[in-house]
């Protein structure tokens, strides 16, 4: 199958460069499967295609500001953008300008200083920051990677998290679940339908464009994931009840089909907590 067949013309014109307000405002397209018909509507009306005794399952992950700036030994700039942290202080980065990221290099961050210790496939460099974690640096001095399509630098990095964001770790933002606000959540929830969370850190497997020319042959970059005993429980009750599991975006579902099992003649989930590469086309056997 080529890559080719899922392009479509979308005019630049028409990708918004800053979130709608409120952030439930934004448009929803409804597709009915048994009909086929489509319908346009608001966010704010999902509810409606949501019956009491669903299960609504979200990603709580937290993008958290991976984009740094630093300084080279002979005064050029170098751009790092922090995919995952290995253990305390070690990070896999993508560089920018990616030749002059060689193994040895010292890139200077304020009172940090970033080494590159190596150079993995598709470009990633692990870097060790000294002296110790950069938590608290990020936090201060990073910046949210937007997409390349967003060319306004984000001036309301909360406006880039969803509402029930967590557990920090994404790079990128789950987008699927940024339309959900407080109220939208507590009247979907009051209407009888259960929300549980599972965490997935959407990055450079979420992000990178497809170059591959066939769809097989593109490989997923390993994404950090977490299924808790409690939210696999709460699934599995649902399946056992044939209540209808509704996922808030791909990253649920990478999760939620990775984990799943075949037992005694039944799906279940596994919680479990771990790296994940799945990836779904047309022609995947769901389960």
């Amino acid at each position: 199958m080529l890559v080719a067949e899922f392009d479509y013309h979308l005019p630049k014109e028409l990708i918004a460069q800053e979130p709608i307000e409120p952030r439930d405002a934004s448009r929803l397209l409804v597709v009915d499967r048994k009909s086929k018909e489509f319908y346009e509507a608001r966010f704010s009306e999902i509810g409606n295609w949501l019956s009491p005794g669903d299960l609504l399952v979200v990603n709580d992950t937290k993008v958290i500001p991976a984009r740094l700036f630093g300084v080279l030994p002979t005064g050029g700039k170098m751009e790092f953008l922090l995919l995952r942290r290995i253990e305390p202080g070690v990070w896999e980065t993508l560089t920018r300008p990616a030749r002059k990221a060689r193994v040895g290099t010292r890139v200077k961050f304020d009172r940090f200083e970033g080494l590159i210790l190596s150079r993995q496939e598709k470009g990633v460099r692990i870097v060790r920051f000294e002296p110790g974690d950069i938590d608290h640096f990020l936090w201060t001095k990073g910046e949210i990677a937007l997409p390349p399509y967003i060319r306004q630098k984000c001036e309301r990095p909360d406006r880039y998290q969803t509402v029930y964001a967590r557990s920090p770790g994404a790079v990128a933002a789950p987008t699927a679940g940024l339309h959900f606000t407080p109220e939208l959540l507590k009247k979907i929830a009051d209407k009888g339908v259960r929300i549980a969370s599972i965490t997935l850190h959407a990055g450079l497997g979420t992000f990178r464009p497809v170059k591959a020319e066939r769809v097989e042959e593109h490989q997923m970059y390993p994404e950090e994931f977490e299924l808790t005993l409690e939210t696999a429980r709460v699934v599995n009750r649902a399946l056992e009840e044939k209540r209808r599991v509704v996922c808030v975006g791909t990253t649920v579902v990478r999760v939620l089909e990775g984990q799943a099992i075949m037992s005694d003649g039944k799906v279940q989930v596994q919680p479990g907590r771990g790296l994940t590469s799945l990836y779904i086309y047309p022609g995947y056997q769901w389960k």
